[in-house]
């Protein structure tokens, strides 16, 4: 299992890959899954804005791809002066892969720290056995 330390150089390395020109708004993120592996991903975004990926979403396609189905906990990296948290779409994303007691971390590049278990993000997660 990473340290958190371990998880933070990982996320800080990714950050200079994120692919940001029209936001100018980078942001890496790392899913740790049940494995112990970690998955990075950073923000790539497109011209066609609606094609633009977020860190986590792609973090977790990394994950899945490799066949890992359970995230044990999420960090976001941003470099904004507060730490950012998931937007809504990545939360319900997350949710698919990990409960409500998965801890999310949110870092800025100062070191400033909020966290979160993901249930406090999204408390009414969709759940499609739920909705039949």
């Amino acid at each position: 299992m990473p340290t958190r330390e371990e998880i933070v150089v990982l996320a800080q390395t990714a950050l200079a890959h994120a692919y940001a020109p029209y936001s100018k708004f980078p942001v890496s993120a790392v899913v740790v899954a049940k494995s112990g592996r970690s998955y990075v991903g950073v923000n790539v975004e497109n011209g066609a804005y609606p094609l633009s990926r977020c860190a986590e979403q792609i973090a977790v396609g990394a994950m899945v791809a490799a066949g890992d189905r359970e995230i044990r906990e999420v960090l976001v990296l941003s470099t904004s002066g507060e730490p950012a948290t998931p937007c809504g779409a990545c939360r319900q994303i997350l949710s698919e892969f990990a409960d409500g007691e998965t801890p999310v971390v949110c870092r800025n590049t100062a070191g400033k720290e909020l966290r979160f278990k993901l249930g406090e993000l999204l408390p009414a997660a969709f759940r499609l056995e739920d909705a039949r």
